[in-house]
């Protein structure tokens, strides 16, 4: 009886004495089209070549099969995928809450966030909370978030118009700039800045400063989630 025992199936392709076929269609190492020939054949040109012979197309009649390093190969295919995902971009929703008579000092504060938000490229959700006879007055809300909204203007627009949702009035700003763009410029201007402390060792220090006001948008988005914890703990306590 037979009994899958699971286990990983192996992704990775064969090579040399692992390939089981009578015969390959061989290309060479430039890219050159060797032919059909039997394997044994093919295992000798690549000892010749001190390379590997490497099984590119299994489902092919007969499997195709590449003179290769495959060390070389493996490396280099990692080097491009790590790549690939440093300059993958992903547009992040971050979410802000404000009360609709809030205290200028912390609408400066969170308006700052939202600024720093927008300018990483990342959507921001913005939640009026109301509380107690607030309910009765939604316009402050919308007074609130219209407000909000031309402030920022420059960095964002409006995507999604200001709704009520029970106790909460949401809109929603998309950025102007799009998330690699606001990644390409951050890594720039570093780029710029370290150059610029290389040629000029006496102002290495406000590089150093500058490089941790980059560094300070990660703490700040920290500290706007901590405020939005604080947020619905006050609510939650209020119901």
């Amino acid at each position: 009886m037979w009994c899958y025992r699971g286990g990983s199936i192996s992704t990775e392709p064969r090579i040399n004495d692992r390939i089981r076929v009578p015969e390959v269609r061989l290309v060479g190492p430039s890219g050159e089209q060797v032919g059909i020939v039997p394997l044994a054949k093919a295992l000798e040109l690549a000892q010749e070549y001190d390379l590997d012979l490497v099984e590119v197309a299994a489902s092919a009649r007969p499997p195709v099969c590449k003179l290769m390093d495959y060390g070389k190969f493996k490396y280099e295919s990692a080097m491009k995928a790590r790549e690939a995902r440093k300059n993958q971009a992903h547009t992040v929703i971050k979410e802000m809450k404000l009360r609709p008579k809030i205290d200028p000092h912390d609408y400066d504060t969170k308006k700052g966030h939202v600024v720093r938000f927008l300018k990483q490229g990342d959507k921001v959700k913005i939640t009026i909370m109301f509380r107690g006879r607030e309910q009765s007055r939604p316009e402050l809300g919308y007074r609130l978030l219209q407000r909000l909204a031309s402030d920022v203007e420059d960095l964002g627009f409006i995507e999604s118009n200001p709704k009520q949702d029970g106790r909460n009035m949401i809109m929603v700003l998309g950025p102007h700039k799009k998330k690699t763009e606001a990644m390409a410029e951050a890594r720039e201007a570093q780029a710029a800045r370290k150059a610029e402390a290389k040629a000029n060792p006496g102002k290495s220090q406000n590089a150093a400063e500058s490089d941790e006001v980059d560094e300070d948008i990660v703490d700040d988005a920290a500290t706007a989630e901590a405020e939005t914890v604080e947020a619905q703990a006050e609510a939650s306590a209020e119901v």
